[in-house]
């Protein structure tokens, strides 16, 4: 499998984070397909196939999270894909403006995979998104549900 057969699920409510991240992908020529959701309910309903055809995520997939959301936050979020049987084994990379403890302790909880302040990234998106790259490469993803 190839880095870019691994669709990015970026779930994140503020369009210039947002704009940030894809604008990064882009200049580091990673092609993954991105999608996005605005919230948690939207990216349950994308990874459980329930919205239009073009905004389903199918395995391989990486999601990053925001925790500050509209309807349901992040923390929420990771509660509803540890007890859904199907996504439970989700790779999730916390990429969050909550530097609070208990945040970081109740992702963790949920086993992300990192939890990454957005402000230690800042304009140093490229070193994120080499990271995830070489997630992508380096790493063997949960087979599909069977």
């Amino acid at each position: 499998m190839g880095c870019t057969d691994v669709t990015i699920l970026l779930v994140e409510d503020d369009e210039v984070d947002a704009g940030a991240v894809e604008r990064s992908l882009r200049r580091s020529g990673l092609e993954n397909r991105v999608v996005k959701a605005r919230d948690g309910v939207e990216a349950l309903e994308r990874l459980r196939a329930a919205g239009p055809e073009g905004d389903r995520v199918t395995r391989p997939y990486l999601i990053l999270l925001d925790l500050n959301l509209p309807r349901m936050d992040g923390v929420e979020f990771l509660g509803e894909l540890r007890d859904d049987a199907e996504l439970r084994d989700s790779i999730v990379f916390v990429l969050t403006t909550s530097s609070a403890e208990t945040d970081r302790r109740e992702a963790y909880a949920a086993n992300v995979a990192a939890y990454v302040p957005k402000d230690r990234v800042g304009e140093h998106y490229e070193n994120f998104v080499r990271l995830l790259e070489t997630y992508s490469e380096c790493v063997e993803f949960p087979p599909e549900a069977s």
